[in-house]
């Protein structure tokens, strides 16, 4: 016996297997439980800032970011008719400052890239969790579909309906009074200026319009926000009405209604928010990415926090001692809780500004932005795209004097 913990991961979104593929690259083995029989995933874009590109790149995926992402060169920020309020270069400018570009994904296509860094061995494909529990000094998984398996930690990276969370908290999700639009259109069948390599954003009374182009540039990646009258499913696949989107926006300038009106088919779902977790971990057992602190999607870091996650909570775990874990899995939460905690408080702010109605108020907020603009803007993000996760226990052994 090596004392080395038997680590099962709950889930093999970007969470899980940037998890998996940060303590492979260590020397430490896991295993990744997926309910799915197949890893084929739905989904639009991601945007993927420094602070999570920098670190998949040290994991091995900077030349398939690359090749199958846009390297984003500036974000623009227009009101709903058409007048640019504010611009932010990325580009040379995000890796001069932050040694990584700013990219938009194809969430296949990084899930796809991830899947190819872990490779098959710690994949298993068609368990669907029912309950987790402690047994004696083991964690039992028990599946709906399979055997129970027995591990020395547990990390639920299952997403927003997690069952790991559950585990920690009961806690009801709270409707948002907003639904979000989602889809793909080919750039060919949107005008030529589509085919920047730029994150367009226009702000209006109660909604919003993002879009960029993903998957080597060919796809035009769109998330619409908008009232929805009530509360639906929390469900990535559900599916949307083009002609509501299309209503949704009427009389919007810019991309806009190109891009409304080119929809064919959209999915739709409505936005939940959750208060921040208490605890994190109970004894052996813990949670990242949306499974921690599920965010509403006005900051896009949604992705970027899982991956910091998932980096931090690997470099713990390396040469870990299983008796070692609860200890460990506490250093996780407090590095992760407080950033994580001050995202999503920051992502419920935003909804409240991006939407305000005409007027005073809207023009304040169009003037700061302004003033925000350029370089300014970019540096003013150092404290989201220059974190650095992974440092935890390098810290907590500085401070105990074991290294300089």
């Amino acid at each position: 016996m090596t004392g080395r913990p038997r680590i099962a991961v709950v889930g093999s979104g970007i969470g899980g297997l940037t998890l998996a593929a940060a303590l492979a690259a260590s020397g430490t083995r896991c295993e990744v439980f997926e309910q799915t029989r197949s890893m084929a995933e739905i989904g639009a874009g991601v945007q993927l800032a420094p602070n999570a590109a920098r670190h998949l790149g040290r994991l091995g995926l900077r030349s398939e970011l690359e090749e199958r992402a846009v390297a984003i060169e500036e974000m623009r920020v227009y009101r709903w008719t058409g007048e640019l309020i504010t611009s932010t270069p990325f580009g040379a400018a995000c890796e001069k400052l932050y040694a990584a570009p700013y990219y938009a994904i194809h969430r296949a296509d990084l899930q796809g890239a991830l899947l190819r860094l872990v490779g098959p061995q710690p994949l298993r494909l068609g368990h669907r969790l029912k309950t987790v529990s402690q047994d004696g000094e083991d964690m039992l998984l028990t599946f709906e579909d399979g055997p129970s398996h027995r591990a020395d930690v547990v990390v639920g990276a299952d997403g927003i309906h997690s069952v790991v969370r559950e585990s920690l908290v009961r806690d009801a999700p709270v409707f948002s009074g907003l639904g979000v639009f989602r889809g793909l259109i080919p750039v060919d069948r949107l005008p030529a200026p589509a085919r920047q390599p730029l994150i367009r954003m226009w702000l209006g009374p109660g909604r919003h319009l993002v879009c960029y182009p993903v998957a080597d540039g060919r796809l035009m990646s769109f998330a619409a926000i908008a009232p929805l009258a009530a509360a639906g499913a929390e469900s990535w696949s559900a599916a949307g009405d083009p002609a509501e989107l299309v209503a949704a926006f009427d009389g919007w300038s810019g991309l806009v209604s190109d891009i409304t009106r080119a929809a064919d088919s959209v999915r739709r779902w409505a936005l939940y928010d959750r208060p921040e977790l208490r605890t994190w971990c109970a004894d052996r057992l813990t949670v990242l990415g949306d499974a921690a602190h599920p965010m509403l999607p006005f900051m896009a870091q949604g992705a970027n926090q899982a991956v910091e996650d998932a980096v931090e909570l690997a470099s713990l775990l390396a040469d870990a001692h299983r008796d070692e874990i609860p200890e460990l899995l506490t250093m996780y939460e407090k590095a992760r809780a407080p950033r994580t905690a001050a995202i999503q408080q920051g992502s419920r702010g935003h909804a409240d500004t991006m939407h305000l109605a005409d007027g005073p108020q809207q023009r304040e907020r169009d003037l700061a932005m302004r003033r925000a603009a350029g370089l300014t803007g970019l540096r003013e993000r150092a404290w989201l795209y220059g974190h650095e996760a992974g440092v935890a226990r390098r810290m907590d052994q500085a401070g105990k004097g074991e290294v300089s």
